[in-house]
């Protein structure tokens, strides 16, 4: 196997930064949403999984000034959608993202307590158990789709702003055989933040395979694969950059993989989840090995 294609996000729902070379550590690539936006009325963290709400911060980029160090919240320039460009540590930055929102958001690097995020369950079947939106709703949008809401990083080792897991992977193999079973969607990587992709030799949703095995990168790294990637209305979604909106995307998979994921029920998925096991640097173009 080797390394394709790298990417960091630094803002949670902003599009992020594809890379050359990362660090890896337990918090998954060293600077990737290293911040997120919380609703200062409700507390939670905004997402774009509710798009009527967030939709909007797929129009936002951000990047990392400099490479950032482990365990240090990083200089983040954030690119407007009018073009403006901002940074992490303006001291008008909450502001400014506010009036661009069209609701009064705090930007941090700290997860509050008890921090969750909120996601949308659109009209697609086999998405997610019934029995886990049922458990998960907290609301309805004025769509009549129901609203879950669930605690952020629920499998990372140490408090975060990712969903639910540190590194999240996706392979060519999986993107390939999507385009197969649905040539006039759009099956775009951007869609899916992976934060590795993977050139393998295997073919259509090979990840699937994967939980609980380990994968060793030529920089020195490992990772151990936890489960697979269930799949939201944020791939859906229309981005900055070009991506229109496409619902497609979201039901070929929910009709061609649904996973049954032990102790959580049966997902639509694409891709895999991981943690880090041995921290260290991967570059693109780097070998990997899939090790039992």
């Amino acid at each position: 196997m080797l390394v394709t294609a790298l990417y960091r996000y630094p803002v949670k729902s902003m599009l992020g930064e594809p890379l050359e070379r990362c660090r890896i550590d337990a918090r998954g690539v060293v600077g990737d949403r290293a911040y997120a936006l919380v609703d200062v009325e409700t507390g939670t963290v905004a997402s774009a999984k509710v798009p009527l709400r967030w939709a909007g911060l797929l129009d936002f980029s951000a990047r990392c000034v400099g490479e950032p160090e482990p365990g240090t919240p990083p200089d983040v320039e954030i690119t407007f959608p009018d073009g403006s460009v901002h940074r992490s540590g303006d001291a008008d930055i909450d502001d400014a993202l506010s009036a661009a929102v069209g609701r009064r958001v705090h930007l941090t690097a700290t997860p509050p307590a008890g921090a969750a995020f909120e996601e949308v369950w659109p009209d697609i079947d086999g998405l997610a158990p019934a029995a886990v939106i049922a458990a998960t709703r907290v609301r309805e949008e004025e769509t009549g789709e129901v609203v879950s809401r669930f605690d952020l990083a629920a499998m990372a080792s140490q408090p975060s702003f990712v969903d639910l897991a540190a590194l999240h992977l996706l392979t060519a193999a999986t993107l390939d055989r999507l385009r197969e079973l649905a040539p006039g969607a759009d099956f775009d990587v951007r869609r899916y933040r992976p934060n590795v992709v993977l050139d393998t030799d295997g073919s259509g949703f090979v990840e699937n395979g994967w939980p609980g095995r380990a994968i060793a990168f030529g920089g020195g790294a490992t990772v151990t694969v936890s489960i697979p990637t269930m799949r939201c209305v944020m791939t859906t979604l229309a981005q900055g950059g070009g991506l229109p909106r496409d619902a497609a995307t979201l039901r070929t998979i929910a009709k061609h993989n649904r996973v049954d994921i032990p102790e959580l029920g049966t997902w639509a998925c694409a891709g895999a989840y991981a943690d880090v096991t041995t921290p260290g640097d991967l570059a693109v173009g780097d070998p990997c090995e899939l090790r039992s």
